[in-house]
């Protein structure tokens, strides 16, 4: 058994193509290339008991080489992904049921009868690899780079397979995120973890695409530091995950989903004050911008459109054409992992990423209630609109960390603010001035806008 860390890039044939000459490769290259025709089969149950316990199960082919596979649970955060895989050389292309025995069977799967194991779907495909390996301040990394091209295929559907992994050999997992993130700096890379297998199933049922990724674990007294790491590797990873749904079915409620996991990245990037100095946060702040200037507008144009909502997944298909979003969400993996912010940091800044969540969140939510002025906006409805960033940072931890929070109604509260936004987002005009102002009247009164602004 050994640990599998990687990342799966989707890219197209002309990138596939420009990596396999890119110099930064070709420098670092200490193999060439090698090709290899894989043949893949994979096992399930009628009742997909295996992908259920995020089992993949496959017998491969390669060359003379027939190898068993068991890929069990593991983790994936926002493209980097860790799964523990158990590789068996065979003598023959037919599945050996007793090499799944306890030191790797799932116990989630103990009663499950591995006779009803059948084949499901296949992934053949062309793979060139190398392995790639640099020095990387004292330490080294070694990877391997695969260059994969093919298809999934289930039945009469089938799906193009079109992809660099990058798969950690020696080293830390940031060498891998630095290498994609200097290839994505001018090559359309776009962050994909879902897996092949996850592909196949898609391809057998539409809705097997899990979209949801695990929620942040935040507590009081954990630090600032921490939490904001927590829920930045969630949004992050949600929409990665959302771009890769809306890009295979142009769903139009994806879309929204994926614009409102930008916003609030962007206004928690904006919510830490001196905890995460503005020079750290630039770069990602200017391409978040530019992407919600390009698809917040958008999905705004889109909510009574349907020509927009209509010519959205060609506009999707062309934004992945250019380096801008694989970039930034490599990027911003990449801050995520080495903690870039609290890197040099002032005093100041130190103590209060270091400050318990309850503590801050109170100290945070009281300032930025009391400089919203809800009151003024009741009598001036038409100017509300300037506090969306203020209103987003407020949203952004209500949702989630409003548990944390010793006041009454606080789930009332994030309900009606997200109200108010909705409204102030709005074009201005005379019949929406009404309902803003009645809105923020609804919020400033509300027990938990009361006791948070005190």
């Amino acid at each position: 058994m050994h640990k599998e860390t990687e990342i799966k890039l989707r890219v197209s044939r002309e990138t596939l193509a420009a990596l396999r000459e890119h110099p930064l490769l070709k420098k670092r290259n200490k193999s060439g290339w090698s090709r290899h025709e894989l043949t893949n089969q994979y096992f399930d149950t009628p009742e997909r008991d295996l992908a259920q316990a995020r089992v993949a199960l496959r017998l491969r082919r390669d060359g003379d080489a027939i190898i068993q596979t068991l890929k069990t649970r593991g983790q994936s955060v926002a493209g980097l992904s860790e799964r523990n895989e158990f590789d068996w050389p065979l003598s023959k292309v037919k599945l050996d049921l007793k090499k799944l025995d306890d030191s790797c069977w799932p116990a989630a799967l103990a009663e499950l009868d591995k006779k009803t194991i059948k084949p499901l779907f296949t992934t053949d495909f062309i793979r060139e690899k190398a392995e790639i390996a640099w020095g990387r301040g004292k330490a080294r990394v070694v990877l391997e780079a695969a260059l994969d091209l093919g298809a999934v295929n289930a039945g009469k559907l089938s799906e193009e397979i079109c992809e660099l992994e990058l798969e950690l050999r020696e080293g830390e997992p940031a060498g891998l995120l630095e290498l994609a993130c200097e290839l994505a700096a001018t090559l359309p890379l776009m962050p994909c973890d879902i897996s092949k297998a996850e592909r196949g199933y898609r391809l057998l049922d539409a809705g097997s695409y899990s979209l949801s990724v695990p929620a942040p674990v935040i507590d009081p007294e954990q630090p600032l530091d921490d939490a904001f790491t927590a829920i930045a590797w969630y949004l992050l990873g949600s929409s990665q995950r959302l771009a890769e749904q809306y890009r295979h079915t142009g769903q139009w409620r994806l879309l929204q989903e994926w614009v409102r996991q930008l916003v609030e990245l962007r206004a928690l990037l904006g919510s830490l004050g001196q905890a995460a100095p503005r020079p750290t946060t630039h770069d990602l702040r200017a391409t978040l911008d530019a992407l919600l200037e390009d698809w917040r507008a958008l999905v705004d144009a889109g909510q009574d459109d349907e020509d927009v909502r209509a010519a959205a997944p060609e506009q999707f298909a062309e934004e992945l054409t250019d380096p801008r979003w694989g970039h930034f969400s490599l990027s911003f993996s990449r801050w995520l992992l080495e903690r870039a912010w609290t890197v040099d940091r002032p005093k100041r800044g130190e103590r209060q990423g270091q400050a318990m969540l309850g503590n801050w969140l109170a100290h945070f939510l009281k300032e930025e209630t009391q400089a919203l002025k809800l009151e003024r906006y009741e009598q001036q409805p038409e100017d509300l609109a300037e506090q969306l960033p203020r209103l987003e940072r407020v949203q952004v931890w209500l949702h989630h960390a409003r548990h944390l929070l010793e006041v009454e109604e606080a789930d009332r509260l994030y309900g009606e603010l997200n109200k108010l936004h909705d409204l102030a987002s709005l074009p201005v005009s005379d019949e929406q001035l009404q309902p803003r102002a009645d809105q923020a009247a609804v919020v400033s009164r509300t027990r938990a806008w009361k006791a948070l602004s005190r």
